[in-house]
C-alpha cells in the first residue's frame, strides 16, 4: 500500500487559497581535490572583500548590450501580450516568513521534478526518497482523485485551466550503506525523469547517488472474495448476505467469487540500474528515441538502453590518471531534444560542450565548447566557486541553450561558440557579500534555469522564494516573482532596489522548477511546498 502522502489533502486552487488562512543542503562527495567546500577552499585570515572599483560599479549598473535573438523560435510578434503570471496552485503547506528549514522535516524537502510530454502528469522528488505523482483532471473533477491511468483522459483536457489533484506516492529509494568504501548512501531524489509509457501505464526514471529505478505507474483492480459460506457458532451458514441455512445442505453451500471492489493506482519496479557510477549521480536525461537515457555524475556520463540494466556504454569521461591532478568535474548533462546522438554536458570551469555520439565512442576531445572568458576586474578568491555551472538545459526547438551559474544565466545560439546571446546578471547584489555567503555555505546553492514551451521565456530560481522570469528576446519586460499565493511582483523599475537588498532568509531558496511543455505553466518547488503558477 502506498504511504499516506502529505499532498493527498492538498492542492488549493487560485480562488481557494483566496478564502484560506495564509538546512542547509548536503553537498554532493566529491573526487579528492575536486569538491569545492569551504574546507576545499580554506578562506585567507586576512582576506577582507576588495571594495569594487568605479569602473567595476559603471559595469554592474549598465551590464554590455547584446544583440537579440535571432527570428524563429525566440521569435515575438509585436502585438502578442506578455502572460501575466498569477498563482494557480498549490500543494503542501505554504511556509511563512522566518521559517527556516530547521522547522521542516528534512524529508520533506522537494528535491527534483518534471512535467511528462503531454503535461497531464507531474512528478515530484524529496530529500526522503518519496516520489508524488499528480494528475491533470478537468476543472469539475479537480478535487477528486483520479482512480485510474487511463488513455481516454485526453477529453479531460480541452480546458488550460484545468487543475491538478494528486494520483499516487511511492518509496522510490531506500537508505543504504556501502560497506566496502564505508560510505552512506541517502535516500535523497537527485533527478527524475518520465519515460514513455505504453498501454495506459506510465514509466518513470529516479536516481539517487548510486542508483537509478525505472518504475511503472498504471491502475490496478483490488480484487476480494464474496459469497463466502461463513459457519457461525448455531451450525448454520450466511451467504453473501442471504438467509441462514442449515449447514451441511447442498443447496446451501456456495463457491467463492472473486469481485472487483476499486481501481488503485500503483507502482512497481521494473528495473534497477546500479554498480555504473563510482560518484555520486547529479542528473538523468531522456534520449529523444525514447529506447534509451544518460546518466551523469562527477567524473562519467553513461548510456544506458532502458530495457538492459546489465550494461551501459561511457560516452565521457574526464577522470584524469592522477586524481592530483584533477581541475573539473561535471556538473549536469542533457540529451538534444529532437536528435539523438548530440549531448550536452556542463562542468565547474564554467563551460558547456557540445558532443556528437557519431564522432567516436568515447566523445573527450571533438566537441563545440561553449565559454565565456572571465572579466579580469572581476577576479577574486571565490571566483572558480561562483563560475561553476550548476545546471544547462536545451530548448525545446534544440537551437539553445540556456546555463546558470551563480550569479548569472546565460542564453547561448548552438551554432555560435564565441558569446551567449544574452547574459542575465541574477545576484550581482551579493557579489559584494560572497564572504558571507560563504560562510554560510550558501555560495554552493545549485540553482537550475529551464526554457518554457516556445523559448521565449527563461526561468531560474533566487532567495527569499523569489524567481526571475526572463524575457529572451526583450520582447516582455524581466519580472521577479514571488512563490506565493499572494504573489508579489517587481517591475524592472524595482529592480535595482530589490538587487541591493541581502536576503534575510538563504534557506528560503528556489532551487527547481520545471515547464509545461505546451503551455505557459511552471511548477516550482520551494522548500517543502510545491507551487503551480499560471500566465494566463
Amino acid at each position: 500500500a502506498a504511504p499516506s502522502s502529505r499532498f493527498a489533502h492538498g492542492g488549493l486552487s487560485a480562488g481557494e487559497a483566496a478564502s484560506a488562512t495564509p538546512s542547509r543542503p548536503r553537498l554532493s562527495s566529491r573526487p579528492a581535490g575536486a569538491r569545492l567546500t569551504r574546507q576545499s577552499c580554506p578562506l585567507p585570515s586576512s582576506y577582507s572583500q576588495p571594495a569594487p572599483t568605479a569602473q567595476q560599479q559603471r559595469h554592474r549598473a549598465t551590464p554590455p548590450p547584446f544583440p537579440p535573438a535571432p527570428s524563429g523560435a525566440l521569435g515575438m510578434s509585436a502585438a502578442a501580450a506578455p502572460p501575466d503570471w498569477r498563482f494557480f496552485q498549490v500543494f503542501g503547506e505554504e511556509q511563512p516568513e522566518g521559517t527556516g528549514v530547521e522547522d521542516i522535516q528534512e524529508a520533506d524537502l522537494l528535491s527534483a521534478l518534471d512535467f511528462d510530454e503531454t503535461g497531464d502528469y507531474l512528478a515530484t522528488g524529496d530529500r526522503g526518497g518519496r516520489a508524488v505523482v499528480f494528475e491533470r483532471a478537468a476543472v469539475d473533477k479537480a478535487n477528486e482523485v483520479s482512480p485510474d491511468v487511463r488513455p481516454d483522459h485526453a477529453s479531460l483536457r480541452a480546458r488550460n485551466d484545468a487543475q491538478y489533484c494528486f494520483l499516487t506516492e511511492f518509496q522510490s529509494h531506500e537508505p543504504e550503506f556501502d560497506y566496502l568504501k564505508s560510505l552512506e548512501i541517502e535516500e535523497k531524489i537527485n533527478c527524475i525523469r518520465w519515460c514513455r509509457g505504453s498501454m495506459g501505464c506510465k514509466m518513470l526514471l529516479s536516481t539517487n547517488d548510486k542508483t537509478i529505478k525505472l518504475w511503472k505507474i498504471y491502475g490496478k483492480r483490488i480484487k476480494i472474495l464474496s459469497n463466502m459460506n461463513i459457519e457461525h457458532a448455531n451450525g448454520a451458514t450466511v451467504s453473501s448476505g442471504n438467509a441462514a441455512q442449515a449447514w451441511g445442505a447442498g443447496h446451501g453451500l456456495r463457491l467463492p467469487l472473486m469481485t472487483t471492489r476499486e481501481r488503485v493506482v500503483t507502482a512497481t519496479p521494473k528495473r534497477t540500474y546500479s554498480n555504473a557510477h563510482a560518484y555520486h549521480i547529479n542528473s538523468i536525461a531522456l534520449n529523444s528515441d525514447g529506447e534509451s537515457f544518460m546518466s551523469c555524475d562527477d567524473l562519467r556520463l553513461n548510456v544506458w538502453n532502458l530495457n538492459n540494466n546489465s550494461s551501459c556504454f561511457n560516452i565521457v569521461d574526464v577522470k584524469p590518471a592522477n586524481m592530483e591532478a584533477l581541475s573539473k568535474v561535471i556538473t549536469s548533462a542533457d540529451f538534444h531534444p529532437t536528435h539523438c546522438h548530440t549531448f550536452l554536458y556542463s562542468s565547474s570551469r564554467g563551460c558547456v560542450r557540445l558532443g556528437d555520439m557519431r564522432a567516436a565512442a568515447l566523445c573527450d576531445t571533438s566537441m563545440k565548447v561553449f565559454e565565456e572568458p572571465e572579466d579580469p576586474a572581476n577576479r577574486s578568491f571565490f571566483s572558480e566557486i561562483i563560475s561553476s555551472i550548476s545546471n544547462a538545459k536545451f530548448s525545446r526547438d534544440g537551437r539553445y541553450i540556456v546555463t546558470r551559474d551563480y550569479l548569472n544565466v546565460r542564453v547561448w545560439d548552438v551554432n555560435m561558440e564565441s558569446r551567449p546571446i544574452k547574459t542575465f546578471h541574477m545576484n550581482e547584489h551579493l557579489r559584494p557579500k560572497l564572504c558571507v555567503l560563504y560562510e554560510k555555505d550558501c555560495i554552493f546553492d545549485k540553482f537550475e534555469a529551464c526554457f518554457n514551451y516556445d523559448g521565449k521565456h527563461v526561468l531560474t530560481g533566487s532567495y527569499q522564494n523569489k524567481f526571475n522570469m526572463l524575457s529572451v528576446d526583450g520582447s516582455a519586460p524581466d519580472l521577479v516573482l514571488e512563490a506565493s499565493q499572494t504573489p508579489h511582483r517587481r517591475a524592472p523599475s524595482q529592480m535595482q532596489q530589490y538587487n541591493s537588498e541581502l536576503p534575510r532568509d538563504f534557506s528560503r531558496r528556489i532551487l527547481h522548477a520545471s515547464f509545461h511543455p505546451h503551455q505557459n505553466l511552471v511548477a516550482i518547488a520551494a522548500t517543502s511546498t510545491l507551487y503551480i503558477m499560471n500566465g494566463s
